[in-house]
């Protein structure tokens, strides 16, 4: 390189997941059989609807060009219905929406938006690494905030100082929670408004994962009253429709917010493709039936995976939300990675050592249930032929 790279890639790792899945790659190129256990990456279809709406819309050669920035009318709409049945929630289908390339476009945009070099923002310890990374790569200083295990993973505001409360301009939040499955509930959500309230702290609650394997109704932090006026909330179709790969994601909340974050986006992106847009329309259709038979697949998966966790001598929670298993190692091993190393190796599984997600992670490991019973049989029977 001719000239060095930005300071602020500094303290910028790369992602964890990219490294390992290349060592994972490799190894298969030996010839090795690895099981990957660890990326939730949705393996099963859309719905049929949603590919026959995908395909229609791509033979028509008026969708391939330009689109505007805020997504068509008919896919804000869609999303304003989709919250209103899903969540009852209301929302604005013209001012309180914007759709995006996924949710994980979101985090940086509303960095870029509200946060000046030198803010602080909370990071949840553990978390998903992408909030920390986006807050450095606008200039921001993360700062973690515990979650108490003994305490269904709420937050535990003790472990933050005064000082960094008052100094914070964002507060990330992901319930339900991932990595640890925590289902989240209204009275965690009513004792973080409390703090934004009074710090004058911007709420994000970043919720992918409330319609799989949900206890009950799928939860929002904006159906307690009062939330728009401190919570932006960002949602994906990745995970919840299966299509992860379509990049189909949303911000909603109050219509000040959201023109805010749009002045970012339309200096980045250029709009969505059309014929995406339209089967994302579909995909918001759905009805009940197709999330239940989702859920029946992932909740066959969930009792393997438990089981994987068994041979493991790992424990774990019966309550549970989302598409990964969390469980906690035992104590004979030193670190994490003394556990996930030699099932990699040894019996060529790769499950996800929890310390990528902060220090409250590191007695930890995480399992997807993205693969197959199938595999997730194998993976088992490997993990018994072990001397653990």
């Amino acid at each position: 390189m001719i000239i060095q790279p930005a300071e602020k890639l500094e303290h910028i790792q790369e992602y964890y997941f990219s490294r390992k899945l290349r060592e994972v790659a490799q190894m298969i190129s030996k010839g090795l059989p690895v099981i990957n256990l660890g990326i939730g990456n949705p393996d099963q279809a859309p719905a049929d609807e949603v590919v026959k709406a995908l395909r229609k819309s791509v033979e028509d050669a008026k969708n391939h060009g330009y689109q505007g920035y805020s997504g068509i009318p008919e896919l804000r709409e869609a999303m304003s219905n989709w919250y209103s049945r899903t969540y009852d929630v209301l929302l604005d289908a013209n001012s309180e929406i914007l759709p995006l390339l996924g949710s994980k476009e979101g985090i940086t945009h509303i960095h870029q938006a509200f946060l000046n070099p030198g803010d602080k923002v909370l990071i949840p310890n553990p978390g998903y690494p992408t909030y920390s990374s986006a807050a450095r790569l606008s200039g921001a200083i993360p700062v973690s905030y515990d979650l108490d295990e003994n305490n269904g993973w709420a937050p535990d505001w003790s472990s933050v100082s005064e000082e960094d409360l008052k100094a914070a301009k964002i507060i990330w939040v992901n319930y339900p929670h991932m990595p640890t499955g925590a289902a989240g509930s209204i009275e965690i959500f009513k004792d973080i408004l409390k703090i934004a309230l009074k710090y004058k702290i911007l709420v994000v609650n970043d919720n992918p994962y409330s319609l799989v394997l949900p206890e009950g109704q799928p939860v929002s932090f904006l159906q307690l009253e009062g939330a728009k006026e401190a919570v932006l909330e960002l949602n994906s179709l990745s995970k919840s429709h299966n299509l992860a790969g379509a990049r189909v994601g949303m911000v909603v909340g109050d219509s000040s917010y959201i023109n805010t974050i749009l002045k970012v986006k339309s200096n980045v992106d250029s709009g969505m493709y059309k014929p995406v847009q339209e089967a994302a329309v579909a995909a918001l259709n759905l009805p009940d039936s197709w999330h239940d038979a989702r859920n029946a697949v992932y909740a066959s998966r969930l009792d393997l995976a438990k089981s994987i966790m068994d041979a493991m001598d790992c424990v774990y929670s019966d309550d549970h939300v989302g598409m990964f298993l969390w469980a906690k190692i035992p104590d004979t091993y030193q670190h994490v990675e003394d556990l996930t190393e030699m099932i990699l190796h040894e019996a060529n599984v790769f499950v996800t050592p929890g310390f990528i997600f902060g220090s409250k992670g590191d007695r930890y490991v995480r399992i997807s249930l993205c693969s197959k019973n199938d595999m997730l049989e194998e993976a088992l029977k490997r993990i018994k032929s072990l001397a653990l």
